[in-house]
């Protein structure tokens, strides 16, 4: 059975995430170079449920470069602001547009994000599988599409362990 979607109800700490992007459209060496970015682009409602309700400023974020070989956890983030209205949704000129998308009312959020760090090597999908904590993740999950997902904290120490690094 696949995960289902949810965050911690209570406020006693930092929630945990994972934000999958391709690489060729943002990786994280993009975002170590920036340093910190809008994290923009997000047309699934569940996941726009999540940047603009559940993620806050403080919680950090697994950065997954998806649609690549190796498909893997390469590094971490740190959400530095919470859900504002994306800007792309009502840009003719950019690829994330949506002609229904109402400035009074605006249909898709982002959160920005700051870079933490890099891993020294991507803990790829074979790497998950293989780990009892981590093999369970919703990204491991058949059919999870979801670019923006919750992470337990337990699956956040676990990656870090594979990584070989530790949670700054």
């Amino acid at each position: 059975m696949a995960k289902k979607a949810t965050t911690k109800k209570s406020n006693d700490g930092p929630k945990y995430w994972l934000f999958k992007s391709e690489p060729s459209c943002y990786s994280i060496d993009d975002l170590k170079k920036d340093k910190k970015t809008f994290w923009d682009g997000i047309r699934n409602y569940q996941a726009r449920n999540m940047l603009r309700d559940d993620i806050k400023p403080g919680d950090y974020v697994l950065y997954y470069h998806s649609n690549a070989k190796p498909m893997a956890v390469v590094g971490t983030a740190k959400v530095v602001k919470e859900g504002y209205p994306d800007h792309t949704q009502f840009d003719k000129n950019e690829g994330h547009y949506d002609p229904k998308a109402d400035p009074d009312e605006p249909r898709w959020f982002m959160v920005d994000v700051k870079f933490i760090q890099k891993f020294p090597e991507p803990v790829t999908r074979d790497d998950l599988k293989a780990d009892k904590i981590t093999s369970d993740m919703m990204v491991m999950q058949r059919g999870s599409r979801l670019s923006v997902q919750p992470v337990e904290e337990k699956e956040w120490l676990a990656v870090h362990k594979l990584a070989g690094v530790k949670p700054k």
